[in-house]
């Protein structure tokens, strides 16, 4: 009987986990679902102290709006449905300001230096940290020596490294082979040479044969003629 009630007991744990989103109305649950973790995220920046209460409340809400998603099914009335929606719709009002803010955030810490909020904010996974890939590298070329490198700046650091090396190998590959194709040039050029060589000491032999056999000709006509 114990193990009757603990089955279904975890399957509804289960079913509520934060790694199951509600299939009504994907498209726009997910994008509130997914970032939950990320908005909570806030509330240990120091800078977010007086949004705490109201980031906690959006969150609890999210909570309940997301098993009540999860309660929906093909049947469920149509009204159900659609104050489902309405409150999807209202959540994701509330999410884009989180998201604007941190925004905002990362902007003003890079204006006034202030590179602890700027390590957090860009940390927190809600900024677009490839669309400011840019600006985010070179406040921390600018500030390095006041910046934790871990998260962001050092996928950053070590994608550069990577490409670094990449690039080392790949100029490796390209000079090893021009020099084994100014090698391979050398060696024909003095294959070239020798057999030009070669074909001098030939010709210069032939010539003095030939001398030779003109002189004893000579000779003979010579003595002929006596």
């Amino acid at each position: 009987m114990y193990k009757l009630f603990v089955l279904p007991l975890l399957f509804v744990t289960f079913l509520y986990s934060s790694s199951i989103n509600p299939t009504a109305y994907a498209t726009l649950g997910d994008k509130i679902y997914n970032n939950v973790a990320n908005i909570k995220k806030l509330t240990t920046i120091g800078d977010y102290y007086l949004y705490v209460d109201d980031i906690n409340d959006y969150l609890k809400r999210v909570r309940e709006v997301k098993q009540e998603g999860l309660a929906l099914t093909d049947n469920s009335p149509l009204k159900a449905k659609k104050d489902y929606l309405n409150k999807l719709r209202k959540l994701s009002k509330e999410n884009d300001y989180y998201t604007r803010l941190a925004q905002t955030s990362l902007e003003s810490s890079m204006a006034n230096g202030d590179s602890l909020l700027f390590s957090k904010i860009i940390n927190s996974g809600l900024i677009d940290t490839k669309a400011h890939k840019k600006e985010i590298l070179d406040y921390y070329f600018a500030h390095s020596k006041d910046i934790n490198t871990s998260g962001v700046i050092q996928s950053y650091l070590d994608e550069s490294e990577a490409l670094k090396r990449k690039r080392e190998a790949m100029y490796k590959r390209r000079m090893s082979k021009k020099l084994r194709e100014e090698q391979k040039i050398k060696r024909l050029r003095e294959r070239d040479k020798e057999r030009q060589l070669m074909l001098e000491k030939k010709l210069d032999t032939e010539v003095k044969k030939k001398k030779l056999e003109i002189r004893k000709e000579q000779k003979e006509e010579l003595i002929k003629s006596i």
